[in-house]
């Protein structure tokens, strides 16, 4: 007998297929929603490369306590691989800090978090590696207590020396401390180091104390480089690579901010400071800070710089020497003033 004959039996085939369809678009919607919900997290490897949450990168550093030190060995055998996958991060690094730790280079810099180092209402300090064609060298980069980028800094640039080694640290007030040894011949060990402090006015890092390795083969580095020249003696003054008076514009136009390092006497007279002299006329500035009894005299031409050391620097140099000589200004190129003027 055919099944329909009975239309009682279509009727109620037809209630069947309608609640079977019902139920399948209700299994559908399950299965979707279940999909969503599993949707993958992204995680803090695979945050974008275009985006910068600061939350975000504080988690990928271990928290570290003070004081901190990093050895040039240590450095060179860490094997953190965690890429600090931002453009914003990579951004905030400046062509300068790049060139003070890799030299003119082309390749692609990756930036790996090692440790911070947290201020309560303060400025926040984390220490990152960073590799480039093979090199590894560690910076350490400041933020305020408002997660705004301020600054960063060279901590650790190892050299191809097998004489010397590397020590930077950290210390329980923030200073910073980049310290290197040679071994010399006889089993001599020399010294050298550099404290610096990171300045939230200006939010640089200040040159507070040197004690000059006579080192020729390390590369200079000048703190004030990027920093404004507009004013007409703000420049460079230079005798050779080791021996540089570098200005660049104040707060105003009665202030000069000034980078000075000078090597003399085969090692013998080395010294290196930092610091904003006020102008006393149209050719003249002084430093003389409060509570600094060093009073360093900047004489200028249009060509040239004299500095005179009027009273005691000491803690500036070595014990054999006084600050002073005429330093030639270095012409720039048109390259340079052409970026000067559109900066």
């Amino acid at each position: 007998m055919p099944p329909f004959k009975d239309c009682r039996y279509l009727h109620l085939f037809i209630l069947i297929m309608q609640d079977m369809v019902r139920y399948g678009i209700f299994l559908l919607l399950l299965a979707i929603a279940a999909c969503n919900n599993n949707k993958k997290t992204t995680t803090k490897e695979e945050e974008s490369d275009t985006a910068f949450n600061y939350e975000t990168f504080t988690g990928w550093f271990k928290g570290a306590s003070l004081p901190y030190q990093l050895t040039d060995s240590g450095l060179l055998n860490n094997e953190d691989t965690t890429t600090i996958r931002s453009e914003v991060f990579a951004h905030y690094i400046s062509d300068s800090v790049k060139t003070k730790l890799f030299g003119k280079t082309t390749a692609k810099v990756k930036y790996v978090p090692l440790v911070y180092f947290k201020q309560a209402n303060n400025e926040q300090y984390y220490v990152v590696k960073a590799v480039s064609g093979g090199k590894k060298t560690a910076m350490l980069a400041v933020f305020d207590k408002d997660a705004q980028f301020l600054n960063a800094f060279p901590f650790l640039v190892p050299d191809a020396d097998p004489k010397t080694s590397q020590v930077s640290s950290i210390d329980k007030y923030f200073s910073i401390n980049r310290a290197i040894s040679r071994k010399m011949p006889n089993d001599v060990i020399v010294e050298g180091k550099d404290v610096y402090a990171f300045d939230g006015a200006t939010k640089s890092f200040a040159l507070v104390m040197t004690d000059v390795l006579e080192d020729n083969n390390q590369e200079l580095i000048n703190p004030i480089d990027t920093l404004s020249k507009k004013t007409p003696f703000a420049g460079d003054y230079i005798k050779d690579k080791r021996n540089i008076v570098s200005i660049r514009d104040g707060h105003n136009e009665k202030e000069i901010q000034f980078f000075v390092h000078f090597e003399r006497m085969n090692g013998e007279c080395n010294g290196e400071l930092k610091g904003t002299a006020l102008m006393t006329s149209s050719k003249t500035a002084v430093y003389n800070q409060g509570g600094d009894p060093c009073r360093l005299e900047f004489h200028f031409t249009s060509n040239s710089v004299r500095l005179k050391e009027a009273e005691g620097c000491g803690q500036y140099r070595g014990v054999k020497c006084i600050i002073e000589g005429s330093f030639p200004k270095k012409r720039e190129s048109k390259t340079e003033s052409g970026k000067q003027k559109k900066s």
